[in-house]
């Protein structure tokens, strides 16, 4: 595979996706998105409820997502994205869009497959117990620690063939930051 144009930074929430990426992206001078920046309204409102999001409420975002990553791709700029894409499908969605990448047509109006976003899939990995904990401690943010066990019963782990490694949360974010780096080489 080529080198990935993007680093997704995948995990439940509080497997420390967001301090990893921004961390990783200043490390390797590229661009960090967090996914939660583009949460619709409606989805933060849910979410601070208590209600999980359904495969309906994440579509639409991870459809923005997808362009994002694809626009600045194009644009020959490296992103670092850190986002729960807790399903394979909906890292498919970031990769290549909604139903598979969009077609498009050119100026002879043939139509033509746009360019799938190579991806390298960092899945931050720790118990529930270790990340429960560390939600608990974290003041200010939209998702009560009582969603996280819904996210642990959504989590579909990726695997071959998919482009990605694990990483244990015992880690530090320094320590795992150098271990995506070396990854990268």
């Amino acid at each position: 595979m080529a080198a990935p144009g993007a680093v997704l930074v995948m995990g439940v929430s509080g497997s420390g996706k967001s301090t990893v990426g921004a961390l990783l992206a200043s490390e390797l001078g590229w661009k960090f998105y967090d996914a939660d920046d583009y949460h619709p309204e409606e989805n933060l409102q849910k979410m601070g409820k208590g209600i999980p999001l359904s495969d309906q409420d994440r579509i639409p975002w991870l459809c923005t997502l997808h362009d994002i990553l694809q626009r600045e791709v194009a644009s020959g700029q490296h992103v670092v994205l850190a986002c729960s894409a807790l399903k394979k499908v909906y890292r498919d969605i970031l990769i290549q869009g909604k139903d598979g990448a969009p077609l498009k047509r050119d100026e002879s109006g043939k139509e033509e497959k746009t360019a799938e976003v190579k991806l390298l899939v960092v899945h931050l990995t720790g118990s529930f117990e270790v990340i429960s904990g560390r939600l608990l401690k974290r003041k200010g943010h939209f998702m009560p620690p009582e969603l996280l066990q819904s996210q642990f019963n959504t989590l579909e782990p990726p695997s071959a063939p998919e482009n990605f490694m694990q990483i244990s949360v015992d880690r530090n974010p320094s320590e795992i930051v150098v271990i995506i780096m070396e990854t990268l080489k």
